[in-house]
């Protein structure tokens, strides 16, 4: 269950504040990304090792390659907004967007796994009041995009929309 920053316990807030140092980008940058696909697969398709640890909410979002055409699955922060989920392009706060964030521009078309269920989704990006009302509900649950954006520079963290595709059913992942 995902859990707000100003809802989580003293050691939920320790790891959550974690990822804003120099060093621990770096780190887990590197090493989330296999942990989380392992506890995934362990846990049913319900759980992430960030999702159980810090109570973040974590989804496994699948998009199509832009050049490969092939299914990618990652793990991301997913924000819950209504029946929606926000997923932002922070990259750790890199110069770049991450691949994912260039996929869904070239196919919105993608599915999300959250609680053991596999959702279609379309994508899109919110923009104006829609995306400063989001990166407030965002920073909510997850402070340090403050840091990631600042490191980012000019960079403009995208704020990617996902919203169910209503032609297509949720199926169970487990």
């Amino acid at each position: 269950m995902a859990v707000r920053y100003d809802e989580a316990n003293w050691l939920q807030r320790r790891l959550r504040a974690l990822p804003g140092i120099g060093w621990a980008i770096w780190f887990f940058s590197r090493a989330l990304r296999p942990l989380d696909r392992a506890v995934f697969r362990i846990s049913g398709s319900r759980h992430t090792l960030v999702s159980l640890m810090s109570g973040l909410p974590v989804v496994m979002l699948t998009t199509t390659g832009a050049r490969s055409g092939q299914p990618r699955t990652l793990p991301v922060l997913g924000i819950p907004d209504g029946d929606r989920t926000v997923v932002l392009a922070s990259n750790w706060g890199k110069q770049h967007h991450p691949s994912w964030y260039y996929n869904l521009r070239a196919d919105p078309e993608a599915s999300v796994i959250a609680r053991g269920f596999t959702t279609p989704v379309r994508a899109s990006e919110a923009t104006g009041e829609e995306r400063d009302r989001l990166w407030s509900r965002a920073l909510e649950y997850y402070p340090a995009w403050r840091i990631y954006q600042a490191r980012a520079g000019t960079r403009r963290i995208p704020l990617v929309v996902l919203r169910p595709d209503d032609r297509v059913r949720p199926t169970s992942s487990g």
